[in-house]
């Protein structure tokens, strides 16, 4: 499994949902004002992410043509 072309920040169009895929196959997600609204783990495999936060909601998204489709929302990397 390689997720360097997938770690960093994604990002919607309008700024309100932040992810930050970090290194040691972790998240941080923000949402609007309040950051670190959800934290958990990712497994990448293939173009294909699952999530399982720490409350134990679990979730799943697929990259595509470098952006990244999770739970209905378009997700763009931002640097």
């Amino acid at each position: 499994m390689t997720t360097d072309g997938y770690l960093g920040l994604w990002v919607t169009a309008d700024g309100h949902v932040r992810q930050r895929l970090l290194p040691d196959g972790r998240y941080d997600e923000a949402r609007g004002d309040r950051e670190s609204a959800y934290t958990g783990r990712y497994w990448i495999e293939g173009d294909h992410i699952r999530y399982k936060d720490d409350t134990g909601f679990s979730a799943d998204g697929d990259f595509r043509d470098g952006v990244l489709y999770h739970g209905g929302m378009v997700m763009y990397r931002r640097d």
